[in-house]
């Protein structure tokens, strides 16, 4: 049987490409070992995972039937106490706003600080990027519940809160937009005797403009998803009817939470992908 051989060069990976017939192989293990790693590494962790958690599917398989039950409680909407749904709703999106605000201007102060291009002190900068790390390992539940602990029960520990996972947020992704901006650009200002100050906001800032809004509005709709789950641990808004709700076997207003929720997000969704358009204009 006639067979071709031919390689081709791609960066640091050679392909081998072998004709035989009308079928065409291409041989390059080194290339594809990540992925191999990775299907092993999974089906390892699955395997494990089944002995050490226990796993029983067969319940879980015959409690589906219940599962399509309590959907269909949810379904059933119940406009009962509907004013204080709508209020808690208003808390849930109050905090949202409240904490990108805060967390947007604190994480423009310390994402320009941990940017290495502009960054009085580059020792600063990596201390500032270690700290957005170790902030952003903590789930902001975990936050909420420590300022719980500090302000009490209420909107503030929430608020305060997921600002703690906003700020690391913001830092690091303003940090890595602002690090984007062409050298040229800054060492053209230094050259002319521009300071820190001048060229963050005659350069770095506006050649950043689009990516910070996109990095605001994607973080705007992770806010308003935490914010409802805050709720459940303490710190006010619709998640503490939601699980009100749900405790009292009041499905039909658990649903009528859950379907606000869905309508809030979509038209954000909706809204930040107009906003997109208009920037990218």
């Amino acid at each position: 049987m006639n067979e071709n051989v031919s390689v081709l060069s791609q960066g640091m990976y050679t392909h081998t490409v072998r004709y035989s017939g009308n079928k065409i192989k291409i041989k390059n293990i080194k290339h594809h070992m990540p992925i191999y790693i990775f299907i092993f590494a999974s089906i390892m962790l699955t395997i494990v995972s089944f002995f050490s958690l226990d796993l029983d599917f067969s319940k879980a398989v015959s409690r589906m039937p219940k599962v399509v039950d309590v959907l269909y409680k949810l379904g059933n909407l119940n406009f009962e106490n509907f004013g204080i749904t709508i209020r808690t709703f208003t808390e849930t999106v109050t905090v949202t706003i409240l904490a990108t605000i805060y967390g947007g201007f604190l994480g423009l102060l310390v994402g320009a600080l941990a940017a290495k291009n502009i960054t009085p002190c580059r020792p600063l900068s990596l201390f500032l990027k270690m700290m957005f790390s170790l902030i952003r390992a903590v789930p902001t539940p975990v936050w909420v519940l420590l300022i719980l602990a500090c302000l009490g029960f209420g909107m503030s520990a929430g608020i305060v809160g997921l600002v703690f996972h906003v700020v690391a947020f913001f830092g690091r992704t303003f940090a890595q937009s602002f690090e984007e901006v062409p050298d040229g650009s800054i060492e053209a200002l230094e050259a002319v005797g521009a300071n820190k100050f001048q060229i963050f906001f005659s350069a770095v800032l506006p050649s950043s403009f689009t990516s910070l809004i996109a990095w605001t509005t994607l973080r705007f709709e992770i806010n308003f998803a935490e914010a409802a789950i805050l709720g459940m641990v303490g710190a006010g808004g619709i998640g503490y009817t939601i699980m009100a709700a749900m405790n009292g076997y009041k499905y039909g207003r658990a649903g009528l939470a859950v379907v606000i929720i869905f309508l809030f997000s979509y038209g954000v969704e909706v809204l930040v992908t107009a906003i997109k358009r208009k920037v990218k204009v």
